[in-house]
């Protein structure tokens, strides 16, 4: 039998300005820019049914950093799915402690491109931003 997730949430859109809204203080919120580019890489890979795994390990400079790869297999049953424009993302219940408020956007720049998460738990975080604290 597939285990199905706790529940599965609809994404608001961030309002204006540095700090999470309100209601993803309940929640992961996932721009459309960040879902846009989601699903396109999903479908590149030939797996767009699949989801993405969102999450805090222990490791890096300040002590954590995050895990933001490709899901394959069904949410497990405790995971918290958040879904935006079709795309769904997966936290399990310790990681949710830490991400809670968590916007997850995607930026260019002269730099680069990339994803950036906007945690308002973070402490501070290493200069070469892979790493964070709580």
């Amino acid at each position: 039998m597939t285990p199905t997730p706790q529940s599965v949430q609809p994404v608001p859109e961030p309002g204006p300005g540095p700090s999470a809204p309100e209601d993803a203080r309940r929640g992961v919120v996932i721009t459309a820019r960040a879902a846009k580019v989601m699903r396109d890489q999903l479908v590149k890979r030939g797996t767009p049914d699949a989801a993405i795994r969102f999450g805090i390990r222990g490791g890096g400079c300040t002590g954590y950093s995050y895990v933001f790869q490709f899901e394959d297999r069904p949410p497990r049953a405790h995971d918290r799915v958040f879904e935006k424009n079709g795309v769904r993302v997966c936290v399990d219940p310790k990681s949710m402690r830490l991400l809670e408020g968590t916007v997850i956007d995607f930026e260019t720049g002269i730099r680069g491109h990339g994803f950036r998460f906007e945690n308002p738990n973070v402490r501070e975080h290493c200069g070469c931003g892979e790493s964070v604290s709580f």
